[in-house]
């Protein structure tokens, strides 16, 4: 975990405060140069809080970056075990590997995250709350991935109120480079993944794949029968130069997953093992092309993204067999444009057209909707002194439904000693369109508005010892109104329940959250490192009625992680995990609560050559039991082993 300014590219940040950076820092967070930059230069730039490449010491939102470097050393599978190690992240899961996984950002619904994959979102129109499912999401030949806390509206638009998560894959260097691994162990796991990159000519290209399958716990905490998972992805990243301004993107992300699931069998219909299985197909694709004009001082991108999911679950003991299936589509066109106007002052600017769609049957006849969303932002950064950047945007969005929405957004960041603390500031605002499932289904109601929230969050870095010891502290706010909840609906059915026997939705809800973040990270040595995070989050429901005060469901208030490496002068690479929640409820009436938990995870890793490396973890050494959903099972103690090639 790269915290800021955690790596060796001081002089880089240092000569970034004395004006705007050149402008190779520029490049759209989509584009293909932004992206193979930030990969190379670790934590101290940026693509995703500012939409373009920029230094971390310019940036006023909270912010951290997993590095390709820190995801290989933890060995993880699974992307949300990574995200649950940083600062102001939870995540709950129904049961193992492939179950459905929640990932919320200071304590926000996990629908009012945007996930990224190479700056494309991943959110899914067809479910209820539109967000994305983690639970499936492996490592596969992910490579950074940036985690940006807070409402970030102006620049990513709708869901974006907890914050963004961009996963970045492997992106092509000069030279031909391939890495591989192969991985088995407990619960009857495999997997297998592989990346090529390179360069020939103008064609920069990078292509992986993977299989991974486990044959699982099981979902149902009192249950025997495991549920197992299996997964086979792909991704392609090619970037075309055809000229020193102009260069054309394109991209691919494939995923298809099967998952064992339990659920309600009758005749009882309480929780309980069944044969039951869910499918899930993704496949994402992306075409840009990218111009700079005016000598470098404009840098164009238009963009067109297509992402497709696909879901069906089967019964063999329910007839008919199929139970339910889904079908959401969004397609996206936008433009973005980033100018220097003069030294010190800095425009990115855009707009976009978003169209979602979806089909859902659970049971019955198919039901459909379809909503349209153009947007239009920018934002405006100044460097009026050395140390000092202030940035300030506002967008505004046209819903084909609810009308028009604004956000705005103001932070500053400021050093006065040439980057050896950095203070940060930031105000925010956040929206949330109503989802076409809200809207349209069986359940839906037209008349909706978005959600909205307001938030500000305040914090200071001290670098000491040359930068062998980084710490920081944050603390943010945030009040959540017109939420979107499911209420119910009792005879005579009148206003918004006419003809919603079974219940609608309604902007009733309110929340607000607050707490403190703390990171610290020691390198006292080159081959020992250390990296702590710890939150405290306070986050209550504040909606009129009972439950006025309560503390949001599945909201642990501490939460937090240890890691330490260390790497012996012969090669050999040992490491340890701490991973810790408190207590939290698992409703919202605070009458079911979930004990805390720690994990503890052992790792090692010994190279062969210069090419080959083999490695071996232990996680959940003390084989604790616990759940982040009342009744759904988590792994005990495993062990795995594998070994990685790199050429």
């Amino acid at each position: 975990m790269k915290f800021i300014g955690l790596s060796s590219g001081v002089a880089m940040v240092a000569a970034a405060f004395g004006g705007m950076a050149a402008p190779a820092l520029g490049q759209s967070a989509q584009s293909g140069a932004a992206l193979g930059e930030a990969a190379a230069a670790g934590g101290d730039i940026l693509v995703t809080a500012g939409r373009a490449l920029q230094p971390r010491a310019q940036t006023g939102q909270a912010v951290t970056v997993l590095d390709t470097e820190e995801i290989t050393t933890r060995q993880s599978v699974l992307v949300a075990d990574l995200l649950r190690q940083t600062p102001g992240v939870e995540v709950t899961r129904n049961g193992g590997v492939g179950t459905t996984s929640a990932v919320t950002i200071r304590g926000a619904e996990s629908d009012q995250t945007v996930a990224l994959i190479d700056g494309i979102k991943l959110n899914d129109p067809s479910a209820p709350g539109g967000g994305f499912d983690f639970g499936g999401l492996l490592v596969g030949n992910i490579a950074r991935i940036e985690i940006v806390r807070g409402a970030q509206s102006v620049l990513w638009g709708n869901q974006a109120i907890g914050g963004v998560i961009n996963l970045i894959t492997r992106q092509p260097g000069e030279t031909l480079s391939i890495n591989a691994r192969a991985e088995g162990g407990s619960y009857g796991t495999g997997q297998i993944f592989a990346n090529v990159s390179g360069r020939q000519g103008p064609v920069a290209a990078s292509l992986g794949a993977g299989f991974y399958r486990t044959d699982g716990i099981s979902a149902f905490a009192g249950g025997r029968e495991p549920d197992g998972y299996r997964n086979h992805s792909a991704n392609g990243n090619v970037t075309v130069t055809l000229s020193p301004t102009l260069s054309i993107d394109l991209r691919g992300f494939y995923a298809d997953g099967r998952t064992d699931i339990d659920g309600f069998p009758p005749p009882d219909y309480v929780f309980a093992d069944t044969r039951e299985r869910s499918w899930q197909r993704q496949w994402i694709g992306y075409g840009g092309v990218n111009l700079a004009l005016f000598d470098g001082r404009l840098r164009n991108r238009l963009g067109f993204a297509r992402t497709d999911t696909r879901r069906h679950n089967r019964d063999p003991d329910s007839v008919p067999d199929e139970t339910f299936r889904a079908h959401g589509r969004t397609s996206r066109i936008d433009y973005q444009g980033v100018l220097d106007i003069r030294t010190g002052v800095q425009a990115t600017f855009g707009a976009e057209r978003e169209v979602s769609r979806f089909t859902s049957a659970s049971g019955g006849p198919a039901i459909a909707g379809r909503t349209r969303l153009f947007s239009g932002y920018g934002q405006l950064a100044l460097t009026p002194l050395s140390g000092l950047t202030l940035t300030g945007g506002v967008r505004h969005d046209d819903h084909n439904r609810f009308g028009g929405a604004t956000t705005g957004s103001a932070s500053a960041a400021w050093s006065p000693n040439g980057g050896a603390t950095v203070l940060r500031g930031s105000y925010s605002e956040g929206f949330k369109a109503p989802t076409p499932y809200q809207l349209g289904s069986e359940y839906g109601n037209v008349a909706l508005r978005p959600e909205r929230s307001r938030g500000w969050d305040g914090g200071i870095e001290q670098r000491a010892l040359g930068g062998a010891a980084v710490a920081s502290a944050t603390w943010f706010h945030r009040l959540s109104r017109d939420l979107i909840t499911f209420v119910s609906c009792d005879t005579p059915l009148t206003g918004i329940c006419a003809d919603r026997p079974f219940g609608t939705y309604d902007n009733v809800a309110r929340a607000r959250a607050q707490g403190v973040e703390l990171a610290l990270a020691l390198t006292p040595v080159e081959a020992f490192t250390l990296r702590w995070s710890y939150t405290y989050l306070d986050a209550r429901d504040r909606t009129p009625g009972a439950g006025f005060g309560r503390r949001l469901a599945r909201r642990p208030s501490n939460t937090g992680a240890l890691n330490a490496d260390y790497r012996w002068r012969f090669g050999l690479a040992l490491g340890a995990t701490l991973t810790m929640a408190g207590a939290s409820f698992d409703d919202a009436a605070n009458s079911r609560r979930l004990k805390g938990y720690s994990l503890v995870d052992l790792r090692a890793a010994y190279p062969l050559g210069r090419h080959v490396e083999l490695y071996g973890r232990i996680e959940n050494l003390f084989d604790a039991r616990y759940q982040t959903v009342f009744q759904y099972g988590q792994a005990g103690r495993a062990a795995y082993g594998g070994v990685r090639l790199r050429y």
